[in-house]
């Protein structure tokens, strides 16, 4: 992986690209970005008293392909200590033209995970409870867990209730449509071989958009 030092902002920015490989990687890069994160950007998906303060957050700003099959721009804030096997498994992702619909930090949905999953938001870091169970910490509040396509690959709770409402159709695994994850396939994979688990192999609670460090 080709390392290279870029200014972004008014900082020095750490550039992790992969080699681009597949097609059309003559003309599309990853180009992943990464730069700090203050407390004032992540705005209410940050209050003090999270398990990970701001300074060891970062934003990593990287292409994706989208599902009409175009390039686009997108972010996710992550612990600082995750960035490097997360720009590998999205550069994977990119050079497999794996689609993901958007990838926003939840800030611009209001910090808010529901309306976060309904925009079908690609995210990682929100300092929140479990979807479902108030009573629980969510892995997200420790940037270690990142959502994906959450439509196609909804969560369903020990309650039977399905996350996004929208993403009911999609609990049909057999068919294979576009941003839908699947066992084998480029982002189980890749996540598997940085350690990460997926909360789609979950017995009790699939969470077909989940993938996490410590499988919680």
């Amino acid at each position: 992986m080709q390392i290279v030092l870029r200014a972004a902002a008014t900082a020095l920015a750490l550039v992790l690209v992969p080699p681009p490989t597949g097609a059309g990687a003559r003309t599309a890069r990853l180009d992943a970005v990464v730069t700090p994160v203050t407390a004032a950007e992540l705005g209410a998906s940050y209050r003090p008293g999270c398990p990970v303060p701001p300074e060891r957050l970062r934003r990593i700003t990287m292409n994706h392909w989208d599902l009409a099959g175009e390039v686009r721009r997108g972010e996710l804030i992550v612990h600082q200590d995750v960035v490097a096997p997360l720009v590998t498994v999205f550069g994977k992702a990119f050079a497999a033209r794996f689609p993901i619909r958007r990838m926003r930090p939840v800030i611009e949905y209001g910090a808010s995970d529901p309306a976060s999953m309904a925009a079908d938001n690609t995210s990682a870091f929100n300092c929140r409870s479990v979807t479902g169970d108030a009573t629980r910490l969510s892995q997200h509040a420790h940037g270690d867990a990142v959502d994906i396509n959450p439509l196609e690959n909804p969560y369903v709770d020990r309650k039977g209730t399905v996350h996004p409402p929208d993403g009911v159709p999609f609990l049909d695994r057999g068919r294979a449509v576009p941003g839908m994850i699947l066992p084998g396939d480029v982002l189980t994979t890749a996540f598997e071989a940085i350690g990460w688990q997926w909360g789609g192999r979950w017995s009790s609670a699939p969470d077909f958009q989940h993938f996490s460090a410590n499988g919680r």
